[in-house]
């Protein structure tokens, strides 16, 4: 059964884009549980399989528009950063993200990554109050800090929204 929302991205674009990005939301998620920190590689990764793969998948214009989104989310993340309102790497995952949302997506996307987070931060807090869920992963940074591992959210929104827009 389909799902009722109906994304603008195209299908073909949303697959491959899902497939090639998909390793590196897992590598944000689990480098931000491990290290509480988004490595800039896993970043950059996602940019550069936009930067390549979006002229092949998309209309140029549309292309262009998609990295201009991504510039004025990378000043929006750089902001927010300085007044202590995100993380630098949450804001970086941001601004390489952002190009593969399609404007009249944003509204849904935004509900999914309320949900992913709110799901994600249930999941973290209560996995780390059991002791076998914690000795598995003994030296991860997560589990002893105050802040929550933005990624473990951030990542599975991107792939959840490409694989629904490709898969429906």
């Amino acid at each position: 059964m389909p799902l009722p929302v109906d994304f603008a991205l195209p299908d073909r674009a949303a697959a491959i884009f899902f497939i090639l990005t998909l390793p590196a939301c897992g590598w944000v998620a689990l480098s931000d549980l491990r290290h509480m920190k988004i490595r800039n590689a896993a970043v950059l990764t996602l940019a550069a399989i936009f930067l390549v793969i979006g002229p092949l998948v998309l209309p140029l214009d549309l292309y262009l528009w998609q990295i201009v989104q991504g510039l004025v989310m990378l000043a929006v993340g750089f902001a927010l950063n300085l007044a202590r309102a995100m993380g630098a790497g949450d804001a970086k995952f941001l601004a390489a993200a952002a190009p593969f949302v399609l404007l009249p997506d944003a509204y849904a996307v935004l509900v999914l990554l309320s949900v992913m987070l709110l799901m994600a931060v249930a999941l973290h807090r209560s996995a780390r109050r059991i002791p076998q869920v914690t000795r598995l992963a003994p030296r991860w940074k997560s589990w002893g800090a105050r802040k929550f591992p933005m990624g473990l959210g951030l990542g599975p929104t991107l792939s959840l929204y490409l694989a629904v827009a490709a898969f429906g």
